[in-house]
């Protein structure tokens, strides 16, 4: 991760020193106190962001991190003399450990019941220490050089303290959001099948985020142990503790620095000074302001503060850079008719495809299926609907196992690894249903693509210019993607495979959703990237443009193999035309 002091870095510091210099006129030991919860909470909502905010994988559970922090915090002061200067830093190689328990296995799950999952360990967490004695602990009063043990007569000095830890935590997540990190974990949750098919190793990435999102947790729990010095395990280990990370990051805004930061400096204070006012007339007032909260978000903002005053300045933005129907494929128009020499098919086989079958329980799938693909052909994959088209390629890049059978991808058997891996042997993939990154621009879309070969954040971003020129989109990269048409989202997945540099190109239903001028485009960028040498596979409904495309057809229907060879042949054939084109076709052929 690289460290750059953006703009809105530099906001931050300028609030930041704002922050502090209200902080020295104010002598209130109470108040002085709110003013340092904020920043502590600011920075345990940025620790969950970082893993919930970026990835999508929403956790109940950041009390664990929090709780330990705070626990090993104390205890080490009580029984080893451990000064909380130290055991600070320790905390979070703590957190680091636990994470890395909790996230192995955890991350076998998905939506809510991860989120489920992960609300188990702070309770676990929480009856253990209560097993093992602990159902209150105070941080031991030093008498001589307190100092040393961070304890200080001047609650202001807790507060710098605070702010010196929420500037570190922030530089960090700036550095996230703008690396190859943050930029993996947001293609995550935005779709992470297709960050898969990118090359992005989810589960690699996930890891890191949870590992990092545990450490600045347990250090956070650690700074509020020694600041509150009195702790129990309801306290940092409870249902609320990890609901205010979550409230305060999507109160805010999720995935963003900003969320967090905006969420504890509204909500932290209201609770704070509702439960001082009215905590013995309302016991758990801070509970109800944070539910408050909630509902509040989910009517009015449900991604967040941020992200809504965002979209709204874009919007007042938006006639200014609005263009007209005709302007909207634009980005397209550079791409010209084919010419040049004719598509080389070498007699290299880079795909062999063996006796590959895929059995769900009693269902077929795949049945025996065989093929080869020469370097530079075209192969067209037809056949009717549940013919198992989609199933076969799922099986070529991945996405599923085979019962049986071979992918030979330059000779080496690939059926049985991850996407992200057989992005890096060299095999690109659309999808039938598009997924884009609908939050990134166009040219980040493109650049998680280039990823998988890119050493660098430069070298990522000429690979992603290059294959937005390819198809025509360099116009339009910083557009985002949800605004763009559906030739541009094409085109634009189309893109992120090539940033890959694959050798082979899986394509499932590019031309879907398009009239007949935007299919035209598309099969022109397509003949052209065959042209240059890329294998491809496409399965298409339009037929009228795949006769014109294709070198060689693979009909499927029932799972099996019922014909293959050039479009000529297979469209003049019987069983062909009974199972998938119909009567109509061959009265139109013979015509």
């Amino acid at each position: 991760m690289k460290f750059v002091l953006t703009k809105s870095t530099w906001v931050f510091l300028a609030l930041a020193l704002a922050y502090l210099a209200l902080a020295v006129f104010v002598t209130n030991s109470y108040y002085q106190l709110i003013l340092t919860l904020v920043l502590i909470w600011a920075a345990f909502g940025l620790s969950w962001n970082i893993l919930s905010g970026y990835t999508g994988l929403i956790s109940f559970g950041h009390a664990s991190f929090f709780g330990i922090g705070a626990f090993a915090t104390v205890l080490a002061q009580i029984y080893l003399s451990i000064s909380p200067w130290i055991m600070v830093f320790i905390s979070g190689f703590i957190g680091v450990a636990v994470a890395l328990v909790i996230g192995l296995p955890t991350f076998r799950l998905r939506g809510h019941y991860f989120a489920l999952s992960m609300l188990a360990y702070p309770l676990a967490f929480m009856y253990v220490f209560l097993w093992l004695g602990f159902p209150e602990v105070s941080v031991p009063h030093v008498r001589d050089n307190p100092a040393a043990y961070m304890q200080f007569s001047d609650g202001r000095i807790y507060t710098l303290i605070a702010m010196v830890f929420l500037i570190c935590v922030v530089l960090v997540s700036r550095a996230i959001e703008s690396s190859r990190f943050g930029m993996a974990l947001i293609a995550i949750k935005q779709n992470e099948a297709a960050a898969e098919a990118a090359g992005i190793d989810a589960l690699r990435w996930k890891l890191k985020a949870i590992a990092l999102s545990g450490a600045i947790a347990a250090m956070a729990g650690s700074l509020y142990a020694i600041v509150i010095l009195v702790i129990t395990p309801q306290s940092v280990f409870g249902m609320l503790v990890s609901a205010q990370a979550l409230t305060v990051a999507m109160f805010g805004g999720v995935g963003t620095l900003w969320g967090p930061l905006i969420g504890a400096g509204f909500l932290i204070p209201v609770a704070e000074i509702l439960h001082a006012e009215l905590g013995n007339v309302l016991p758990g007032i801070q509970g109800v302001v944070y539910g408050l909260a909630i509902v509040i978000l989910i009517t009015l903002a449900p991604e967040g503060v941020y992200w809504k005053v965002r979209d709204w300045v874009r919007k007042a933005r938006a006639p200014q850079a609005d263009r007209s129907p005709a302007e909207a494929g634009s980005g397209t128009s550079e791409i010209a008719p084919t010419e040049g020499p004719p598509r080389a098919i070498a007699p290299e086989i880079v795909l062999d495809v063996r006796n590959m079958s895929k059995n769900f329980g009693g269902l077929s799938a795949v049945q025996d299926v065989s093929f080869q693909v020469n370097q530079g052909m075209i192969l067209g994959i037809i056949g009717p609907n549940g013919a198992g088209k989609t199933t076969l390629f799922n099986l070529l890049n991945g996405f599923q196992v085979p019962t049986a059978g071979e992918v030979l991808v330059n000779g080496t058997d690939m059926a049985r690894r991850k996407p992200h891996e057989l992005c890096r042997a060299g095999v690109g993939r659309t999808f039938q249903v598009m997924r884009p990154f609908t939050r990134m621009s166009v040219r980040d879309n493109v650049r998680v693509g280039a990823y998988v070969r890119a050493a660098t954040e430069a070298e990522a971003a000429d690979i992603a210019a290059d294959a937005l020129t390819q198809v025509g989109l360099l116009p339009i990269a910083d557009r985002l993607a949800g605004e763009l048409s559906t030739r541009d989202l094409r085109l634009m997945e189309l893109a992120r495979a090539l940033a890959g540099g694959p050798h082979i190109l899986l394509l499932d239903e590019t031309l879907a959703g398009l009239g007949r001028d935007e299919s035209a485009d598309v099969v022109e960028v397509i003949k052209r990237l065959s042209a240059s040498g890329i294998t491809i596979v496409i399965i298409e409904h339009t037929m009228h443009a795949m006769v014109h495309l294709v070198d060689r057809f693979l009909v499927l229907d029932h799972g099996q193999v019922i014909m293959e060879g050039p479009p000529a042949q297979v469209t003049k054939d019987p069983r062909v035309i009974e199972a998938y084109l119909g009567k109509k076709w061959r009265a139109n052929a013979e015509d």
